[in-house]
C-alpha cells in the first residue's frame, strides 16, 4: 500500500454531538449555543442530528482558545472570524476594520456598549479605548 491509499478526507469523518463534546471538553449546550451564534455550525443527518467533522474540531479548538486563552466573548469571536475570513491588514488599518466587521458580523454599537459595561460590572475596567 502506497501512501496516497493510506490517506483520507478528514472533512468526511462525522461524530455525534456526544462524541464532539467530550473531545472538546464541553457540554453539548456550548456546541448548540455556537451552533445558533454561527460560530461552528454544525452539519445535520437525514434525521436532522446534528454532527462535525475532524475540521470542525480545529475550528473548536481555535474557539476554545479564543474563549479559555483570550477570553474573548461571542462577539469577540464573530469578528475575528470575519477578520479571518477577509485577509490580513496593516497595522494602522484594524481599528477601523474591526468596527467595520463587527457592524458586517450584525454586532450593533449598542451591543458593543453592552460588552463594555459586563466587563466593567464584572470588576474590570475597560481600557481607554472602548
Amino acid at each position: 500500500m502506497n501512501k496516497s491509499e493510506n490517506k483520507f478526507d478528514t472533512s468526511t469523518l462525522a461524530f455525534p454531538i456526544g462524541t464532539f463534546a467530550q473531545a472538546l471538553k464541553v457540554h453539548q449546550r456550548t456546541l448548540r449555543i455556537w451552533d445558533k451564534e454561527g460560530i461552528l455550525v454544525s452539519k445535520r443527518t437525514a434525521k436532522n442530528r446534528r454532527y462535525y467533522t475532524v475540521d470542525d474540531l480545529k475550528r473548536g479548538e481555535l474557539v476554545l482558545f479564543f474563549t479559555r486563552n483570550l477570553a474573548l466573548n461571542i462577539s469577540g469571536i464573530k469578528i475575528i472570524f470575519a477578520i479571518l475570513d477577509e485577509g490580513n491588514l496593516s497595522e494602522s488599518e484594524k481599528l477601523n476594520y474591526i468596527k467595520s466587521m463587527a457592524k458586517k458580523a450584525n454586532i450593533s454599537e449598542e451591543e458593543q456598549q453592552n460588552n463594555i459595561l459586563k466587563i466593567s460590572s464584572k470588576g474590570r475596567k475597560p481600557s481607554n479605548n472602548e
